[in-house]
């Protein structure tokens, strides 16, 4: 849209908006409900800095915010198909194969006890713990943009142990606790599932062992996911002696192995980090998924900040001779 006047934008925007509307209109049984979710994505997208209910209400004409809350409480559609036909949205826009999925947990801050999932947890939003919900959601990155295309609330085993919490909050019957791995790992299948074109999962150390690696490795999926400074890499014959935890490997690597590199522009300049990355082993396909073909390599790939020299340590997965994501994005190895 460079060069493109403000009325033609306008008009890209409110027909992009009305296509979104028409997509979304199956999962309401009535006219009027779906008339008010339309109002309600309005008021999201509105310019008001706070969204409260009286706030949307007023934005969408209406007397008080009874129709808006229907929506999000007394109203009957499916979260789970708006949140599919969200995704398949994003996929039509953005799809490449080489695509990034981004697995990652926000915190909301609450005060109170009857949000649901809400209880006095750490979330990175806030630095602290803190009363708060905690939702896991993945994000579809390409070259052509990011949006995220699942999400799911974490709900602490103090509230799945409380049958009458979770009655009073209208948790669906059924519903027990699951690690927050555990449901990256269910987004995860969700997007292989729905065939979401993707290459690479992307994680912090929440999610880097376990489950998900083995997943991901049956999947033909790369992968590069956070782990503690403990963590244990070995090489195996053919790849230079390493062995030991995490951190220590990262003290005593040759200050030739660190490459400098930009993250990206940020709002105090380039975001740059020194980066290490050291093959531990390459992997016939086929010991994962039965007939694949071609190797792939396990790796470690070291983040130091250039500040305070503070590490961060990944465990990567990639096939054979295909640079890291994270030092070089999938999207930019063919430039």
């Amino acid at each position: 849209m460079s060069g493109a006047s403000i009325e033609t934008t306008l008009e890209l925007w409110a027909s992009s908006l009305r296509e979104v509307k028409a997509r979304i209109r199956p999962l309401f049984t009535q006219e009027r409900v779906a008339a008010s979710a339309g109002l309600f994505l309005d008021g999201l997208l509105g310019a008001e800095r706070r969204k409260t209910g009286w706030m949307r209400a007023e934005a969408a004409g209406n007397p008080g915010p009874w129709q808006q809350q229907a929506i999000l409480g007394r109203g009957r559609w499916e979260a789970d198909a708006l949140r599919d036909v969200v995704r398949d949205y994003v996929v039509e826009h953005f799809a490449t194969e080489d695509a990034v999925l981004v697995i990652d947990k926000t915190g909301f801050l609450k005060q109170g006890k009857a949000s649901c999932g809400v209880g006095r947890q750490y979330t990175g939003s806030a630095g602290k713990i803190t009363n708060c919900q905690i939702g896991v959601f993945a994000a579809y990155v390409s070259r052509h943009g990011h949006a995220l295309i699942d999400r799911s609330l974490y709900l602490p085993e103090r509230w799945t142990d409380d049958p009458a919490r979770m009655a009073a909050a209208h948790v669906p019957a059924g519903t027990t606790f699951a690690t927050k791995p555990a449901m990256a790992l269910s987004m995860i299948e969700r997007a292989i599932g729905a065939a979401v074109p993707f290459g690479w999962v992307a994680a912090d150390s929440v999610y880097g062992v376990g489950d998900i690696e083995m997943a991901l490795r049956r999947a033909g999926k790369g992968y590069v996911l956070g782990v503690n400074a403990t963590a244990s890499f070995n090489s195996w014959i053919g790849k230079p002696g390493i062995a030991g935890a995490a951190g220590d490997i990262a003290k005593a690597l040759d200050p030739a192995a660190w490459q400098r590199l930009s993250g990206g522009r940020g709002t105090k300049g380039e975001r740059l980090h020194d980066w290490a990355y050291l093959e531990l082993a390459d992997l016939e396909a086929d010991e994962f998924r039965p007939g694949a073909k071609g190797l792939w390599t396990r790796g470690l790939l070291i983040r130091r900040h250039i500040a305070d020299g503070e590490m961060a340590y990944f465990t990567t997965w990639c096939p054979a001779g295909t640079p890291c994501p994270v030092v070089k994005p999938p999207w930019q190895l063919q430039q």
